[in-house]
């Protein structure tokens, strides 16, 4: 396991940057998403959250299973 992503285990709802580095991906991803509506998030006054358990299941529903020939 990452080291860094144990800093999120104990927390449920992260901002950009840190589902940026939860995913491993850019923050421009992440804000491109968002604005798409292609990920789950929760607006809080002006901030934009992720429900960690959200992105979970999102992730499920996007996994690709191999073909075996």
């Amino acid at each position: 396991m990452n080291p860094s992503i144990n800093t999120y285990i104990n927390k449920r709802f992260i901002g950009p940057e840190g589902l940026a580095e939860y995913l491993d991906i850019r923050l421009n991803t992440v804000r491109s998403w968002v604005w798409q509506k292609k990920i789950p998030y929760v607006k809080m006054g002006r901030l934009v959250k992720f429900d960690l358990r959200e992105v979970d299941e999102w992730l499920k529903d996007r996994h690709v299973k191999a073909m075996i020939y």
